[in-house]
């Protein structure tokens, strides 16, 4: 289900993001266009299969808990790019991302609970949307 939600974002922000890919100005660091898809295939396949572990494993409150809070973030996660490379709205994304990492360490912590794998799984993705925080602050400092 993640990569479903995946290439709907993409196919949703596709011409956002190749005007910002185009004229924005990005922050140091910032990776080639290229790297975003491909890191984002195998972010979303870690995000399934931990989900995948913890629906099948643990006391039913528990997953219950911990699933509710996988399709939380998962819908976090597909209202930032719409925030940030469609409507442009840089320091809403930022607001955004910031609680959507919080969100993320919420959902590792009840799979933790459930499945240690599970939320192994998950650290990638903590990195890398602190890396996005980094860049979406990047871009909101620079449309200035």
């Amino acid at each position: 289900m993640p990569e479903l939600v995946g290439v709907i974002a993409g196919f949703l922000i596709r011409d956002g993001v190749m005007v910002y890919q185009a004229v924005a100005p990005k922050p140091p660091l910032s990776p080639p266009g290229a790297v975003f898809p491909v890191v984002w295939i195998v972010l979303y396949a870690l995000m399934g299969y931990g989900a995948y572990r913890v629906a099948n494993a643990g006391i039913y409150w528990q997953k219950k808990q911990a699933l509710r809070l996988f399709w939380i973030q998962l819908g976090m996660n597909f209202l930032w790019p719409v925030f940030f490379f469609v409507a442009s709205w840089y320091g809403v994304a930022l607001a955004w991302i910031v609680a959507l990492w919080f969100m993320i360490f919420a959902m590792f912590r009840a799979f933790r609970r459930i499945d240690r794998l599970a939320a192994r799984l998950q650290i990638p993705y903590l990195f890398w949307t602190a890396f996005a925080v980094y860049l979406n602050l990047g871009a909101w400092v620079y449309q200035y």
